[in-house]
């Protein structure tokens, strides 16, 4: 039962995160926060905890499952599982709800307030999102196997790479070997893109040849055990022009700057300036149009973000990305992404792929 007990530590310090909304209990309907506070990985959930009960809310679809998945005391509702709720908390004679108001959906809301007269209710943002930020042994350790699963999936992809193949062929093999070495799924829809379309950062891949002599971009995550990872490599098919190798060289330059600042006390807006910074001596900071980063666990994108303006300060057990990348229209564009994990004295890349520039 020890992993009851790391599920009650979790809701015993959201609580006491909440003493200032001074609620008599809290109640999320975000799947991820459910599942991080409960074990259930379901997909119709509602989760209300109290300083002396949890109780996890679903459908007949899951009780089964529900009892296997979950210590929380276990309600099977036939309706809304908001109207169960409230029938609950007026049971227990709760004056007072905390809810997460970037997460719960407008009618969700509605069914709380209009069936919970005489109940209270106190809007919170992000009291989840922040425990989740900093990642348990556990956790890790589950990134980790996501990780390695995902970087293993490339290998093998690549070992079927053939000149015929389409952006969508690609992806679908790299798809198949996530699958194939046991991930849930991917984390993310996969990213292929060939020639002129890498320049597009999230470009979707299509039936179009991949294309000789051009750069090829892939990002890709794999989910194990609800965790999920991320990665990014550019390849070359054929031999690339100077221009491209002088961006591959920018870029990969800038990634390992990046990911030598990470350790703790160092802001994320340093960490995405130390990124910049190598690209604009190199004249090509214009073209890098996204974050330097973000974190990732229970969903491919969660707390802290590695931008610009982000003055969260790092802490051991962080995982983030760091993929700094440049698109120059009409010739494409180069992403390097790892996953790090935030250690005591620095930090560790997980992701095991070389950075090389590989030629296909």
């Amino acid at each position: 039962m020890e992993q009851d007990a790391e599920f009650a530590a979790r809701q015993k310090r959201l609580l006491a995160l909440l003493k200032e909304a001074r609620a008599n209990a809290f109640v999320t309907t975000a799947l991820p926060n459910v599942r991080y506070l409960s074990g259930f990985s379901g997909s119709n959930a509602a989760l209300l905890v109290t300083p002396d009960r949890s109780i996890l809310f679903t459908d007949p679809r899951y009780g089964t499952q529900a009892a296997m998945e979950s210590g929380c005391e276990l309600k099977i509702a036939k309706g809304p599982l908001t109207k169960e709720l409230v029938k609950s908390a007026h049971r227990m004679r709760l004056k007072s709800i905390a809810f997460e108001q970037n997460r719960i959906s407008f009618e969700g809301y509605q069914q709380i307030r209009e069936e919970g007269q005489g109940i209270r209710l106190k809007a919170t943002i992000g009291a989840v999102e922040k425990l989740r930020a900093t990642k348990s042994p556990q956790e890790i350790a589950l990134i980790r196997s996501s990780v390695e699963l995902n970087s293993e999936a490339l290998k093998r992809a690549l070992q079927h790479f053939r000149q015929s193949m389409t952006e969508l062929d690609l992806a679908a093999e790299l798809e198949y070997r996530m699958r194939q070495l046991g991930a849930d799924g991917k984390a993310f829809e996969t990213i292929v893109a060939s020639g002129p379309r890498s320049a597009l950062p999230h470009a979707r891949p299509t039936l179009n040849p991949i294309q000789w002599h051009q750069l090829l971009l892939v990002d890709m995550g794999a989910t194990v055990a609800g965790y999920a990872s991320d990665m990014t490599r550019t390849h070359a098919v054929g031999q690339p022009s100077p221009k491209a190798r002088r961006m591959y060289r920018a870029v990969l330059e800038s990634q390992l700057a990046a990911i030598d600042a990470v350790r703790p006390g160092v802001s994320c807006t340093k960490v995405d300036r130390i990124a910049r910074d190598v690209l604009r001596r190199h004249g090509l900071d214009k073209l890098f149009v996204h974050s330097t980063g973000h974190g990732l666990g229970l969903e491919i994108h969660e707390e802290p973000r590695i931008g610009r303006k982000e003055r969260t300060k790092l802490e051991p057990g962080m995982v983030v990305t760091i993929e700094p990348g440049v698109y120059a229209e009409g010739i494409g564009g180069v992403r390097i992404e790892d996953t790090v994990v935030v250690t005591a004295r620095g930090s560790e890349i997980l992701t095991p792929t070389g950075k090389e520039l590989v030629v296909l």
